[in-house]
């Protein structure tokens, strides 16, 4: 079982810096324009994702493992508006919506405005955990227009853009994602509690 996903971005640098060289995201409405700043290779295994805050309580590290280890394996995954499953290729709040229910059961709202008002305990930036749901507001004006999962490390999982390679990991610290951040939600709390016996 993983444990957390800390020391993410040394790793998946030198596993495919080169590889990912020749990407150069563009804007979309849920993808805006961003250079890469870390995407880990898709067969990243349990043995190469390090431990990371182990000092803080947290009750849900192993469904935040779940769903995170399913994310990483989907990097790479090309990227469609609407999108929601593996074949078809995912749009961010698809990829959020598929991870949850194929790990947990759980049925997400659709779209990243829906998906940003569920009942879930709001997060400060700096409390950030595996699992969380980070939201940007790509479009200016405010408004929710992209999501995430937040890794650790100050790193998120997401569906970018087709030009950006689709599923990929980058920083909250980027300056871009660091201005568009509005919010962060513990959608895990609202797993079901069979989910809980099933993740001790």
């Amino acid at each position: 079982m993983l444990k957390r996903f800390a020391p993410l971005v040394p790793l998946a640098l030198t596993l495919v810096l080169a590889a990912c060289a020749g990407h150069t995201p563009q804007p979309r409405i849920d993808a805006p324009a961003q250079p890469v700043s870390a995407q880990p290779a898709a067969d990243l295994d349990e043995a190469a994702i390090g431990d990371f805050t182990d000092d803080k309580a947290y009750k849900l590290p192993q469904l935040a493992d779940s769903i995170l280890s399913h994310g990483l394996s989907l990097v790479g995954t090309r990227y469609r508006y609407g999108g929601s499953s593996v074949k078809s290729g995912f749009d961010c709040s698809g990829f959020i919506g598929y991870l949850f229910k194929e790990e947990l059961g759980m049925q997400l709202p659709r779209s990243t405005r829906e998906m940003i008002n569920i009942d879930a305990p709001l997060v400060e930036r700096e409390e950030l955990e595996p699992g969380d749901l980070v939201f940007f507001s790509t479009n200016g004006r405010g408004r929710v227009s992209h999501a995430g999962i937040y890794l650790g490390d100050d790193q998120f999982i997401h569906s970018s853009s087709s030009r950006s390679g689709g599923v990929r990991v980058d920083s909250l610290e980027d300056r871009y994602w660091n201005r568009t951040f509005i919010e962060a939600k513990r959608a895990l709390a609202l797993a079901p509690s069979e989910q809980l016996a099933r993740h001790p």
